[in-house]
């Protein structure tokens, strides 16, 4: 009732001109004609991509990297990982307001920094060149529960195999590209899966940051962003289908590009 019967009703919706007030007329597929004609559709779908294929590789880096850090035998490392994860926990409204505080090109603490270098730092969020690495740089920023999955799957990997390791002369290089990462490919997979589904759904962060307009310059205004303002702020809710179900589309062809060369690239322990 509460997933399946709202699912294939906005199938149906997406055929129409249903406006949440009105139950609206069948049209067949001229709302998705209308979407290949829409500029802002396609600026959207760009700020989007744009996103994805930064975020995505830059968080499983740096997600690799923390965690590689953190699963080191140092004193007080509960107190560190705790400091890592501490992040993900802030509301993203909350993270919002207080990136555009950090961000702020006239008393920001970022460009405040840059200047006692001696670097003029530029206007984070009011260009459209710097807004959406600004973005980027927000959402790294609280990739805590991704570091705690590659932890976890640091864990999983024998001690044997690093002993074995040494014994041979492997260097650190070495038993991290041979061994570390090779056995880490499952977590990897998992959170490129997860990783790619959330950045194509990214909302909370940029409306958030321009009050649902996008600026500058619709450089942040992104496709969930936009399905939002068609469904709830203009009403056309038939519309919103639509490009709710181009974006499952999307998705599940994206994932399974990705599930399809897995095989290449990802080994499990056994095999």
């Amino acid at each position: 009732m509460f997933f399946a019967l709202p699912l294939f009703s906005s199938i149906y919706f997406s055929f129409t001109t249903y406006s949440i007030l009105q139950p609206g007329e069948f049209i067949g597929l001229q709302n998705y004609k209308d979407l290949f004609h829409d500029d802002l559709f396609w600026k959207s779908i760009y700020n989007t991509i744009y996103f994805a294929v930064f975020f995505v590789p830059l968080s499983i880096i740096f997600g690799v990297a923390l965690a590689m850090m953190l699963n080191m035998k140092v004193k007080g490392m509960a107190v560190y990982r705790t400091i890592y994860f501490l992040p993900t926990l802030v509301p993203h409204v909350a993270m919002a307001v207080l990136w555009m505080w950090l961000l702020n090109p006239g008393f920001g603490l970022i460009n405040g920094t840059l200047d006692f270098f001696g670097i003029q730092g530029p206007n984070w969020l009011g260009s459209v060149t710097w807004s959406k690495p600004s973005l980027i740089l927000m959402s790294l920023w609280g990739i805590g529960q991704a570091v705690i999955i590659y932890l976890a799957g640091l864990g999983d990997i024998p001690e044997e195999f690093y002993e074995a390791a040494e014994v041979d002369g492997a260097n650190w290089i070495q038993r991290t590209f041979h061994i570390t990462l090779p056995l880490l490919t499952p977590v990897i997979f998992f959170n490129l899966v997860m990783g790619t589904i959330g950045a194509f759904q990214q909302f909370t962060l940029p409306y958030t940051m321009t009050n649902g307009q996008g600026s500058p310059a619709e450089s942040l205004t992104f496709y969930v962003m936009y399905l939002y303002d068609n469904g709830f702020k203009f009403f056309k809710m038939g519309y919103a289908s639509a490009m709710a179900w181009i974006l499952f589309v999307i998705i599940m062809a994206l994932t399974a590009v990705i599930f399809m060369t897995s095989k290449r690239w990802v080994h499990y322990q056994g095999e």
